[in-house]
């Protein structure tokens, strides 16, 4: 279900949002079971979001590959940018776990992106015929939705089962996963149903509310 590519994109982000989130709020050398405990939480955290996606793609004819969010253009005109796509991705994490120190593990998370392809089907093996199956945004916004359910239904597992941080952590990731800029999760479901992000946005922002006051 994941290729080879997928799994050592998918660890890496791991691994990068692991140190992130530990970068300020433990000692990485004394406390290495703190870091072990944000490192599980991350990979569950993630592995659901990722298996969530691709059951909703299997569901609708479709498979998704995984990637690291890269952005190339950076302005309005066709000629502004880049000769390579950046890793965004990859690298906000780390630069707002320098930012927000003070918010300790409010940390930039939304760094992984997917790719919609069609399954093909064959419709007549006398003749060779095909059949692609038929893919809209709205789609391709209830795959990215699926994502963001089962992390704020993990949210409130982990508050309930004396969780807290994986928690917040969850809570986090959807929050900026549904912010609806470039390929990320939010700009998917924004164009894919209006009315999907909007309810989905406030489910989040209740949950964040949760998360600085509450949890």
């Amino acid at each position: 279900m994941i290729s080879k590519k997928e799994g050592f994109v998918i660890s890496l982000i791991i691994i990068i949002l692991t140190l992130s989130l530990s970068l300020f709020t433990t000692d990485l050398f004394s406390n290495w079971y703190a870091v072990l405990g944000i490192l599980l939480a991350v990979s569950i955290i993630i592995l659901a979001s990722v298996f969530a996606k691709k059951i909703m793609a299997y569901l609708l004819d479709s498979e998704i590959e995984m990637r690291i969010w890269e952005v190339q253009k950076y302005g309005l005109s066709p000629h502004q940018h880049l000769k390579k796509p950046f890793p965004v991705g990859a690298f906000l994490p780390v630069i707002s776990a320098i930012i927000l120190f003070p918010f300790k593990s409010f940390v930039w998370m939304a760094s992984l992106v997917f790719d919609v392809k069609p399954r093909i089907y064959k419709g007549a093996k006398r003749y060779g015929l095909y059949a692609f199956s038929d893919l809209t945004e709205y789609h391709f916004g209830l795959i990215a939705a699926s994502g963001i359910v089962i992390n704020l239904l993990l949210a409130v597992a982990g508050y309930f089962l004396g969780f807290p941080l994986f928690s917040r952590l969850n809570i986090f990731f959807a929050f900026f996963n549904m912010i609806p800029i470039s390929e990320l999760d939010g700009n998917r479901i924004f164009f894919g149903n209006l009315l999907l992000w909007s309810f989905l946005g406030c489910l989040v922002l209740i949950g964040m509310l949760f998360a600085i006051f509450v949890i």
